[in-house]
């Protein structure tokens, strides 16, 4: 059954959308929550990439446990007070639990959970929020990375690739850790161009498609064939333009080579590093609708299935050799014989 969209704006808290709520939410009658709610982090939905992959589980625990819920967006250039105010106002309306998409929400997460304890919270990509109401969403990015490294290593055909990242922080330190690992491992002596887009979040590092496709260029231009981006929004930059100079991007978060507003560059995504943030918003979902939340940390990682390597591209497939050097790395890591960098 479709599930109405409404589109909504909220005062001083960015637009917002929200599912048709069930007054009886459970059939069980254990959820008496209003449904779920999600604040997206920088970029926004229609990111094809984190906010996206959130809203997909967002969107799947709604409509099958019949819950409802409300998603927001961020505002350009808010504070941590406009994460508060969003926060507060999911919790005060009922929504049950409230979700903060994104390390940015760590201090607002910390705040408002204490002023609604009975209301379960979870953040995504943050583990600093120590409360018994609050779940830790995290993830070895570092072991999808790596995956992405080896890939990139065996289908270069110069040995010389490139990272781009969206800002200058551990989170992201991480991803560039386990790629360059993963694609020394096939070649040690390999070049690897590395770039981040901006110092902080608020300069638009994972926002800002025309910083990446700017980069992606530099980076073209330098040598590199295989340009791998953790760049949230700013990501379709870098595929736009590695499409353009025909050669492979490997796209994050998301299956990206699936994703509809990529289309048209999809045959130059060898795959993606996966990281299932929809499955964490499910989960967490999920065990407040059963009554039985989810609390502290909660890491996902290639053994759980939370990250991993997309193979969706038939071009990728079909390029054996890749795919046995990937699918070995990975059984590598999940037996503990490889142990992936983290920065």
């Amino acid at each position: 059954m479709a599930v109405a969209v409404v589109a909504l704006t909220a005062a001083g808290c960015g637009e917002s959308s929200k599912k048709a709520d069930s007054a009886d939410a459970s059939s069980s009658g254990t959820y008496s929550g209003k449904g779920i709610g999600l604040a997206y982090d920088i970029g926004g939905k229609g990111d094809q990439s984190f906010n996206d992959a959130a809203y997909a589980g967002f969107e799947k625990a709604s409509t099958e446990f019949k819950m409802g819920g409300r998603d927001i967006e961020p505002q350009d250039g808010e504070s941590d007070a406009d994460k508060v105010q969003r926060l507060t106002q999911l919790a005060q309306a009922g929504y049950n639990p409230v979700i903060g998409v994104g390390f940015v929400y760590g201090p607002a997460v910390k705040e408002v959970a204490a002023k609604f304890p009975k209301t379960s919270f979870g953040i995504i990509d943050d583990e600093s929020v120590t409360a018994n109401n609050v779940a830790d969403l995290v993830f070895h990015e570092e072991q999808a990375s790596y995956l992405a490294g080896v890939a990139a290593a065996k289908v270069t055909k110069v040995n010389h690739i490139g990272f781009i990242g969206g800002v200058d922080i551990p989170l992201i330190h991480k991803f560039e850790a386990g790629f360059v690992q993963g694609a020394k491992s096939v070649n040690p002596s390999i070049k690897i161009e590395s770039q981040y887009l901006t110092e902080t979040p608020q300069e638009g590092g994972f926002s800002s498609p025309d910083k990446g496709k700017d980069a992606a260029s530099g980076q073209i231009e330098a040598g590199a064939d295989v340009i791998y981006a953790a760049a949230g929004l700013s990501g379709q930059g870098v595929i736009s333009e590695a499409a353009a100079k025909k050669i492979w991007a490997i796209g994050v978060d998301s299956d990206q080579y699936s994703q509809q507003a990529l289309a048209a560059y999809k045959d130059y995504i060898l795959g993606s590093a996966l990281k299932n943030v929809g499955g964490a918003v499910y989960d967490l979902s999920k065990s407040v609708y059963e009554g039985k939340p989810l609390t502290g940390v909660v890491r996902a990682d290639l053994k759980s299935g939370g990250v991993g390597f997309a193979d969706t591209n038939p071009k990728y497939k079909a390029m054996t050799d890749v795919v046995a050097a990937v699918d070995k790395a990975k059984q590598d890591i999940i037996d503990g014989k490889v142990t992936v960098n983290t920065n």
